[in-house]
């Protein structure tokens, strides 16, 4: 394969000029996001000097998230997904403007703060199920994979820009002007959104000729569980996050084995994300393959096996190649799972389905994260780190022992809704049989 190929593909952005506003929007709104997340964390910091309140922010943006996504879900198969999504984008600048005039207005109250936080939050979730449909009916079928994974370069950049600029600015202009940035940054994902073309879901009617309904659609639940493809990838993903999820041990690790210095721990994360951007940068090779499903499968148990190494790593320099490569896995992981799940999903159930996809990405996290934790409290942050990961490699491996349809599938290049910008096609992936 020619170098050129392995690069990011960009045919997506310059083949369709709808998907390649949305991802520019999007980017932007990425970075305000990060931005206004390390300034909320420093004003309930300055105003309560207390872990627990810092803590409550997780509690303030993890509850709507999880129950209007779900929500959101079941939105996006009954209403015009664009309709959708510019609603709830129009909600999250009105939640940055409220956090902007808060800050300037001298609010002392926390608990106004984190309703203003968890108010954003909601809208949020409210449009994630519906907007990770886009890329599907943006994009021919075979620029899906490529898509997605764009839209993860420019999520790993946010984290690596997003925060550096924002202690530039809390430092010089405090927190309105950092709430301020995010609310011109979803503006512009805004305008964005309301230049997409209409986007209703369609029913299961619309299914080709001779195919005939037998019974009552299933909801997004069951039609993943009734298809192999669909639960063995979210099977992995949870097998990945829930057992080997490391975040939450950072501080010990880096306590035990660095003397507890705050820079080493903030080149932990920094690590991850620089791993989940090369990887990001050189994945073309990876959206180009038409066996994704086995390329999420030997991801994620590289994902696992990094960050094993990582409990044993000794030296700094050991340390942070296992974490990059951790996040490199994570990165092939996520751009595999996503394309998986959206062409192989009908589009009548793509909502339901893709708030079940946020649903796990949210909680999945967070549960690995407690689950670690309590390990390590019990035991040692090294050991909960390697039997962590050892534990994740074996239950992906096991999933895909156990799921032969998924470590054999191959993408149908003829799969796919959209021809390159905007104008949807009548869904045939074999996933709509399910619904008979």
């Amino acid at each position: 394969m020619a170098l050129r190929e392995g690069l990011v593909d960009v045919r997506p952005l310059r083949g369709s000029r709808t998907f390649r506003d949305l991802w520019v929007g999007s980017s932007l709104a990425s970075i305000g996001q990060q931005i206004a997340v390390v300034a909320v964390l420093q004003q309930v910091w300055e105003l309560t000097r207390s872990p627990l309140w810092t803590g409550a922010i997780g509690l303030a943006t993890g509850v709507p998230m999880l129950v209007l996504g779900l929500v959101g879900g079941s939105l996006a198969d009954a209403v015009d997904r664009r309709s959708l999504v510019r609603a709830a984008t129009g909600g999250q600048a009105l939640a940055a403007l409220a956090l902007m005039v808060q800050a300037a207005a001298g609010n002392r109250s926390v608990t106004l703060l984190l309703a203003l936080v968890a108010a954003e939050a909601g809208c949020a979730a409210l449009g994630a199920p519906a907007r990770r449909t886009f890329p599907v009916r943006l994009l021919p079928a075979d620029q899906v994979a490529a898509g997605l994974a764009l839209q993860n370069v420019a999520f790993q950049a946010a984290m690596l820009i997003g925060p550096a600029v924002a202690g530039l600015v809390l430092a010089q202009w405090r927190y309105p002007a950092a709430y301020a940035i995010q609310a011109l940054a979803t503006a512009a994902s805004m305008i964005a959104v309301i230049r997409l073309p209409a986007m209703p879901a369609r029913r299961a009617d619309d299914q080709p000729p001779g195919r005939g309904r037998r019974g009552p659609l299933p909801g997004g639940w069951r039609i993943i569980l009734r298809h192999p493809i669909l639960w063995g990838s979210f099977g992995i993903d949870l097998a990945a996050t829930v057992l080997a999820m490391p975040i939450a041990l950072f501080p010990m690790i880096n306590e035990i084995r660095f003397g507890g210095d705050p820079r080493t721990l903030g080149l932990f994360l920094s690590a991850i994300a620089v791993g989940g951007l090369g990887a990001g940068l050189f994945s073309g090779a990876v959206t180009r393959l038409r066996r994704g499903a086995l390329a999420q499968l030997v991801a994620a148990t590289a994902w696992g096996l990094a960050l094993a190494g990582f409990g044993l790593a000794g030296p700094l320099w050991l340390a942070l190649s296992c974490l990059a490569a951790a996040g490199a896995a994570d990165t092939v992981a996520v751009i595999t799972r996503g394309a998986l799940i959206q062409m192989e999903t009908p589009d009548h159930f793509r909502g339901r389905v893709s708030s079940v996809e946020h649903v796990i990405g949210v909680a999945g996290p967070e549960i690995g994260n407690f689950r670690g934790g309590l390990l390590a409290s019990v035991t040692s942050a090294p050991l909960a780190l390697l039997a962590g990961g050892l534990a994740a490699a074996a239950a992906v491996v096991s999933v895909g022992l156990a799921d032969p349809p998924l470590r054999r599938h191959r993408t149908d290049a003829r799969h796919g809704d959209g021809d390159g910008d905007g104008d949807a096609r009548p869904s045939t992936v074999p996933g709509d049989t399910v619904s008979a």
